[in-house]
């Protein structure tokens, strides 16, 4: 009996050894995959919610609405190559980014893909960071369809698909950006055999200043008619051409940013100018104000003037409380107000 006891305290013995040596080896194993997650993928996000009163047309209209929710997702598959997806959960949800990349040189980094389109100095910008709440100009909003305030290109969250080769140069004085793209819009194929053709070459000559232009080239297919176009039928290619000329300002307490875009839709040009200027005048306040001019018509003078000015309370680091005011002054029409304050939630 004696023995037969023995025996099995010596069975559970081992047995016991060697499930703690099982188990040690699949936490390691866990710990080893927790700790390639944590090197290799980095996961941020933010959401906007605003509320809006606005006083143009018949009816006035106030609301709450998500303007964005996202999710950032980055992955690390070497030091020089990663991936990169971006996913907006708010309204309909969509994919808005999703590519690969990879840094060959300081001086060259391959991206293909689903990406932003890097026309204007705004667009490339993050609506996290931008100073308003409507986001960009109006005249950037148009021109690389941001939203669907230009119905022949429609709503594209100024995205696109294609190729990119970007760098900087001697130091960080230049940066360039060069793509063959679509010119479709965001989660769509070409519309046409005819890719678009975007640049940008930006100077740094001092830290607090950056001069520079951006051009798209390229052909359209429209998706739906535009009044302010009425000449381009749904389904039609159109020349599609776009340069902007603009300046960055970056002093302690002041940012300016400014910038003449001009585009040309078939027959029809276009014009835009924009002042932003955001002065920090207490540690987390900033002052915001902003003239934004467009014509999307030269020859038909469909012309509307943009004032806003309004605070942002930066309550903690990436986090943001704005409002802000804006009065709408268009050449032909009754002007109207527009009331907006929203709050930021980045982690």
């Amino acid at each position: 009996m004696k023995k037969i006891l023995i025996s099995l305290l010596l069975l559970l013995a081992v047995t016991s050894w060697g499930s703690a040596q099982e188990t040690d080896k699949k936490e390691s194993n866990l710990n080893k995959v927790v700790n390639t997650l944590k090197e290799r993928l980095t996961i941020e996000g933010y959401t906007q919610l605003a509320y809006s009163y606005d006083d143009s047309g018949d009816a006035k209209a106030n609301t709450f609405e998500i303007k964005r929710a996202i999710l950032m997702v980055r992955g690390k598959v070497t030091d020089r190559w990663t991936a990169y997806f971006m996913y907006n959960f708010a309204n309909t949800g969509k994919i808005l980014e999703a590519y690969t990349e990879y840094k060959f040189l300081p001086e060259l980094t391959v991206r293909l893909g689903q990406f932003k389109t890097m026309f204007t100095f705004e667009n490339p910008m993050s609506p996290c960071n931008v100073e308003l709440i409507n986001i960009y100009s109006q005249a950037t909003n148009y021109l690389v369809g941001y939203d669907s305030s230009d119905p022949l290109y429609g709503s594209n969250a100024g995205r696109d698909l294609g190729l990119m080769i970007y760098g900087d140069l001697f130091g960080n004085l230049f940066n360039y950006k060069l793509a063959v793209m679509n010119g479709q819009g965001i989660n769509k194929k070409d519309g046409n055999n005819q890719k678009d053709i975007v640049g940008s070459l930006i100077a740094n000559p001092t830290r607090w200043l950056s001069v520079g232009g951006t051009f798209v080239k390229g052909k359209g297919n429209a998706v739906a008619t535009s009044a302010a176009n009425p000449s381009i039928a749904v389904g039609e290619n159109y020349t599609r051409n776009r340069w902007s000329a603009g300046a960055m300002l970056k002093f302690k307490p002041i940012d300016i940013r400014t910038e003449f875009l001009h585009g040309k839709d078939g027959k029809v040009r276009s014009n835009g100018y924009y002042l932003t200027l955001s002065a920090h005048i207490l540690p987390r306040i900033d002052f915001i104000a902003s003239y934004d001019y467009f014509n999307r018509n030269t020859k038909m003078d469909l012309q509307n003037t943009n004032y806003v000015a309004g605070l942002q309370w930066w309550f903690y680091p990436k986090c943001r409380l704005q409002l802000q005011y804006t009065r709408r002054d268009p050449k032909h029409g009754e002007g109207s107000n527009l009331l907006q304050t929203q709050v930021q939630v980045r982690f």
